[in-house]
């Protein structure tokens, strides 16, 4: 379970990194579907689950919101996108450092 947990952590550290550069979530991504399987049944899957969401509906949003940047709503998308993306790492890393599930 200690390698579950460390590498929910590396995957918060990998999505905080998605503020500067893209590529780090698509790697978190991947790593959390390789652990997936390691984590079922444990308070550890539901962080997994989150951090996938986050990315899944950070990139769906990330894509409308560059597809209609020309049209100027995009911008607002892109920009509360940002908000959300950041609320769902910020809180997902502090529960975890809790010990916490994220549903719970």
């Amino acid at each position: 379970m200690r390698s579950g947990y460390t590498a929910s952590l590396v995957v918060y550290i990998l999505q905080a990194g998605w503020f500067f550069f893209g590529i780090p979530m698509i790697i978190g991504a991947i790593i959390n579907y390789v652990k997936l399987g390691d984590v079922r049944g444990t308070w550890l899957e539901s962080h997994y689950r989150w951090q996938l969401r986050t990315f899944w509906f950070g990139l769906l949003w990330g894509v409308i919101g560059a597809v209609t940047w020309f049209l100027l709503i995009g911008y607002l998308i892109l920009f509360i996108n940002f908000i959300w993306m950041l609320y769902r790492v910020i809180r997902g890393w502090l529960r975890l450092m809790d010990g916490r599930e994220m549903y719970a």
